[in-house]
């Protein structure tokens, strides 16, 4: 491959890979899909680093040529299932040879100026549906749930908002703390209720970075520490701010008058199996289509949410503790995602990020953290419980992968290829041959 060839290559993972890294996959599976794409072109012995914000691809030809590097930032971070899936079966596509550079050069541009047929109405009303399956696994109220469910939307409006005026994300999730603490306020005013804690646990949960939290033990765990130290401090630096919103809405209360009584810091009890497996479904079917999964996914992944609740609540009804049943639920994840993604042609990922949802311990680091800032030792014990959870969920959805590759290979000879698991993208790719009339000849 001559060196015009090899830029616009290059070019093509880096672009490959913004995307999916900017549209919630992880650091291993963004590295892989690289190289898959410049070996799909024809282009070998390239070395791709990945951190939080930065991509890079190198590529040397040979020992007495200086080596070629080409960088890119990654500037926004949105989960948007749409744009991942339609870049998954880009990279398939030429990786099986069905497109050419050009033409995968094309889709791209193309899967980049569109925008989504879901409305940000619509996407944030999923977002309340959200708040309400939340709302059931925390064994709430009516009035609570209700709360939950407005209070979710109109965080996500403020949020959206905030965003547009370029408000670093610390700021959006003070004004999302203050905006939850104020409806509970409003609540507890109009005698609708008299439990603030379950009212601010319900409202803040759109905040809560759980899921951050989990994508960096997953990092972690597949050999990327940086990006992982890199998460970690993002999803920290959230959680602060949600803390700092909710501390300024019982400022202004005390100032309004409004005593919150009895306020726990992240409160919440483990409903019945049936509310739980019910609020699981609901949960992780809402998040599954506020982050754009394709229509054919939802319902596998309210069926997973249900089910990876339903096994924890048993698993902690047997008096198994937290992490084990966490552990199973992922397991379970894990390996029925890997068998049914390609069936409904979406990416593992969706299917996996969208099952455990429900177990998510988003409120245990907030209560970590809220003790802490009050000069409360336990809160050390709340933050160590969230971050066994957070490794049992990462490590239990890996594991399901690894336990699921092999029952979807063919004999020994395809289970001695088991490469590792990979939640976007293909397992394994070769060079193709290019047609006549390509340009990369």
């Amino acid at each position: 491959m001559t060196t015009d060839d090899t830029y616009p290559t290059l070019d093509l993972a880096l672009r490959v890979g913004e995307l999916l890294l900017s549209s919630g996959a992880g650091a291993a599976d963004v590295s892989v899909q690289m190289q898959n794409v410049c070996i799909a072109c024809g282009l070998r012995g390239v070395s791709a680093s990945v951190t939080f914000t930065e991509l890079q691809l190198t590529h040397q030809q040979s020992p007495e040529d200086p080596g070629m590097i080409q960088v890119r930032n990654v500037t926004q971070r949105e989960i948007d299932y749409e744009d991942l899936t339609l870049v998954d079966w880009l990279v398939r596509d030429l990786v099986s040879g069905r497109i050419d550079r050009d033409e995968a050069r094309t889709r791209l541009a193309q899967i980049v100026s569109s925008g989504h047929e879901r409305s940000r109405r619509v996407v944030t009303l999923g977002w309340g549906v959200m708040g309400f399956g939340i709302g059931l696994l925390l064994g709430a109220s009516p009035v609570v749930i209700a709360a939950a469910f407005f209070g979710s939307m109109g965080i996500d409006v403020i949020q959206r908002y905030l965003s547009r005026q370029r408000l670093p994300m610390f700021y959006q999730q003070v004004a999302g703390g203050l905006f939850a603490t104020m409806l509970a306020v409003v609540v507890i005013a109009t005698g609708l209720s008299d439990n603030p804690s379950r009212i601010v646990s319900a409202g803040i949960i759109l905040l809560l970075a759980g899921m951050s939290y989990m994508g960096a033990v997953q990092d972690a765990l597949t050999g990327f520490p940086l990006t992982a130290a890199a998460r970690s401090l993002e999803a920290t630096l959230a959680t602060a701010g949600a803390i700092a919103g909710v501390s300024g809405g019982l400022t202004i209360a005390t100032a309004l008058g409004v005593k919150l009584v009895n306020l726990t810091p992240g409160a919440s009890a483990y409903p019945p199996w049936p509310q739980m497996a019910l609020g699981g479904a609901i949960s992780a079917g809402a998040f599954a289509f506020a982050s754009y999964a394709p229509a054919r996914a939802l319902l596998p992944t309210a069926l997973l949410g249900m089910v990876s609740a339903t096994a924890f609540i048993a698993g902690y009804q047997a008096n198994l503790g937290v992490s084990w049943p966490a552990a199973t639920a992922a397991i379970i994840v894990g390996l029925v995602s890997y068998t049914i993604a390609s069936r409904i042609k979406v990416p593992t990922l969706v299917l996996v990020v969208a099952g455990v949802v429900p177990l998510l311990p988003g409120l245990s680091v907030y209560r970590g953290l809220a003790h802490l800032t009050a000069g409360d030792p336990n809160g050390v014990v709340e933050l160590i419980n969230a971050a066994v959870v957070l490794l049992a969920l990462a490590a239990g959805v890996i594991f399901g992968e690894y336990v699921a590759q092999p029952l979807r290979r063919e004999g020994r000879r395809l289970e001695k290829r088991l490469s590792g698991p990979r939640l976007v993208g293909p397992l394994t790719v070769r060079s193709v041959r290019r047609r006549k009339g390509s340009r990369s000849e």
